[in-house]
């Protein structure tokens, strides 16, 4: 929010947009997209970056919508309450979608597997081992080799945790209205996401490429894509959300009391950090 126009006498109220529905749209063409793709549909790869490029162009205008409502007078101290209660409840939901998706790892490694591998399936399968990793009972599954801490996801915690740390010297800089202090940090939060997320494509060419796990590798390949692609996932819109901060950062668009818009995308980053830590002990250390 702009310190200028931080005490508007009202609550604004935006009027009809089209950006939801557009969002909801391209969102939906993506995941439709995914899903066709990852079923060797010829169409799938299109749809999903066409998905993936229109919802990049909502956010596009939808920021800047909402930039230019804040810097015209439109906000007030009210309009902040009610972002910092809308960021906190998304990034709760955001919880519960990971919660949701530890727990079907929880399932399957800790209760489904040792199931399968008890006594009374003896008869079904007797040369099943009920250790996380193998290939399935029916043994339809492809040899694969499981993914270890060593040595990229044990660096690339390394990176999101530095991050961490850069992007709180950036949050301390911008509070004492240090501009070129609080851009240099920031900027290299962005760096440090995108140095992640290439260590991140490499892995899983080197999990496609070189151990043979796929997303088709049973149970242990879907929940080990599952998690750290939508993990990767977040890591990306985090990174899009800190750039169009360090924009508006080099616009002067903020001042010390008044700078939500870093404040939530921090909130965000530092909510990704925590999710990989914990990513990072149960998938490649468990």
């Amino acid at each position: 929010m702009s310190a200028q126009h931080a005490n508007a006498p009202y609550y604004f109220v935006p009027g009809p947009s089209k950006w939801p529905a557009i969002a909801g749209t391209s969102l939906l063409v993506m995941m439709l997209g995914a899903s066709g793709w990852v079923n060797d549909a010829s169409w799938g790869g299109y749809a999903t970056f066409a998905g993936l490029l229109g919802f990049l162009v909502v956010l596009y205008y939808w920021f800047g919508d909402a930039i230019a409502e804040s810097e015209g007078g439109l906000y007030s101290k009210r309009i902040d309450a009610s972002y910092r209660w809308s960021m906190s409840w998304f990034i709760f939901s955001e919880v519960m979608f990971f919660a949701a998706f530890f727990g079907a790892l929880f399932y399957a490694r800790s209760i489904a597997m040792p199931w399968l591998g008890d006594l009374d399936n003896k008869i079904l399968w007797p040369d099943f081992a009920a250790h996380w990793g193998n290939v399935g009972p029916a043994g339809t599954v492809e040899p694969f080799t499981t993914m270890g801490p060593f040595w990229i996801p044990t660096i690339n915690t390394a990176l999101l945790l530095l991050s961490g740390v850069t992007l709180t010297i950036s949050h301390h800089a911008i509070r004492e209205n240090h501009r070129g202090k609080t851009a240099f940090w920031l900027a290299a939060t962005i760096l440090l996401g995108a140095i992640f997320m290439g260590f991140q494509v490499y892995e899983y060419i080197h999990a496609y490429t070189e151990l043979n796990l796929k997303l088709t590798s049973g149970v242990y390949g879907s929940t080990f894509f599952l998690l750290t692609g939508f993990h990767g996932f977040h890591v990306t819109l985090g990174a899009i959300m800190l750039s169009v901060v360090l924009y508006r950062v080099l616009k002067g668009h903020f001042t010390a009391d008044n700078h939500f818009a870093f404040e939530g995308a921090a909130w965000y980053w530092h909510f990704v950090d925590v999710v990989w830590l914990g990513l990072y002990v149960v998938v490649y250390w468990l």
